[in-house]
């Protein structure tokens, strides 16, 4: 380990010099095994990792994030996965999967459009199912406490040799205050020590009192994940693992909505139809992604149009109609909904209904906290005010 680390660049080509150090004297608290990462590199991955850490110690769950541009696409804990969940995470030919490597499986596959090119953040030691899940996939690098020595091996084929690998100390503790500069201005503040557990739930508001304790579970996950979510931002999780993630709109509605749409898309993505796509044989990964996420969408006659259809499917599929779309949508349910402020407005429970929302946590504190609470009465949700934000930026 050393004090600092030269990077090619900043966020951009043009914005050189660049480094990361220590500016207290300290080592950096990162071994880079292979690669060279760059800035944005950096931030997703010591941002990737306190989120899973977070998760590891909340949870008592080995956990997984996939992040891309400073936000999380995916976040999840190392649940089981159900034969369909093997399926449409596309891990289905791996035989049995580590409970790190379902952690991996579920965060990639929450939202695979979004997790191309991601950096992956891991609780635990990578091992070697884990890293030949990375194999094949489109990833920037990988942070993890360790690595066991058949994983690295794996890990250091990608990219022709240059994926990144970083391994950090997993006793490092930061200083309690944080700095950044923005138009040469200083900025500081204390770090977000904030521990967030069941006890932030305690608080229930709504007719229905009962939040079952998997449910606390995911809702502890839709948090954790808002702490590093670039705001405004709302997260959908079930059954351990984040569904949709909206980050960064400047309305909460908007942000509600994004969110729920992604979870919807994942929802779809477990029809019988979309099940039962037959992709021809040389179909790239990522195209094969693409794919499904037009066939499912409004736009779904860009790829079954004639000339289209025959580049990417062995048999042309019928059309997944709107009206069965709606149908399917109504089949999930039991979903957990975290926000990182209060919901000013009615207008997100409704939206968040749409997804199958029954549990809600959020800070609460709007003036139209009576109307947001008989919104989710209207529906039977149960719903607990956090009284803590959870704003990143």
């Amino acid at each position: 380990m050393a004090n600092s680390m030269e990077l090619k660049y900043g966020c951009n080509p043009n914005q050189k010099p660049s480094k990361i150090y220590m500016a207290d004297g300290r080592e950096l608290p990162i071994t880079v095994l292979n690669g060279k990462p760059g800035y944005i590199n950096l931030l997703d991955a010591f941002n990737g990792w306190q989120l899973v850490k977070e998760l590891k110690k909340a949870t008592g769950l080995p956990a997984a994030t996939s992040f891309k541009h400073v936000s999380p696409a995916g976040a999840a804990v190392g649940k089981p996965l159900s034969e369909t969940e093997a399926k449409i995470y596309f891990v289905d030919d791996l035989g049995e999967l580590s409970p790190i490597a379902n952690a991996y499986a579920r965060a990639r596959g929450a939202d695979r459009m979004s997790s191309y090119g991601d950096f992956v953040a891991l609780s635990d030691t990578c091992d070697a199912i884990t890293a030949k899940m990375l194999q094949r996939e489109v990833s920037d690098g990988i942070i993890a406490p360790d690595y066991t020595d058949e994983a690295l091996e794996i890990l250091k084929t990608k990219r022709k040799g240059t994926y990144n690998v970083i391994k950090i100390d997993a006793d490092y503790v930061p200083a309690p205050i944080e700095t950044k500069q923005v138009y040469g201005v200083t900025f500081e503040q204390g770090r977000n020590e904030l521990d967030i557990n069941k006890e932030m739930l305690d608080n229930i508001v709504t007719d229905n009192k009962d939040i079952p304790e998997d449910k606390k579970i995911d809702l502890l996950i839709s948090l954790i994940t808002l702490k590093y979510t670039q705001s405004n931002s709302v997260c959908y999780v079930k059954d351990g693992q984040a569904i949709g993630i909206g980050a960064g709109q400047q309305s909460r509605i908007h942000c509600t909505r994004l969110a729920g749409n992604k979870a919807d898309n994942w929802w779809l993505r477990q029809h019988p139809k979309v099940m039962g796509l037959q992709f021809v044989d040389d179909i790239r990964r990522p195209d094969r992604d693409n794919t499904i996420d037009v066939y499912i969408s409004d736009e779904y006659e860009d790829v079954l149009a004639e000339g289209r259809w025959q580049e990417l499917f062995k048999v042309k599929p019928e059309v997944l109609t709107r009206e069965e779309k709606k149908e399917w949508l109504t089949k999930n349910f039991d979903v957990a909904l975290g926000s990182d402020a209060f919901f000013p407005f009615g207008d997100n429970i409704e939206r968040a209904k749409k997804s199958g929302v029954k549990y809600i946590a959020e800070p609460g504190g709007s003036i139209r906290d009576d109307h947001v609470i008989m919104t989710c009465n209207k529906y039977g949700m149960a719903m607990a005010f956090t009284g803590i934000r959870l704003f990143h930026h």
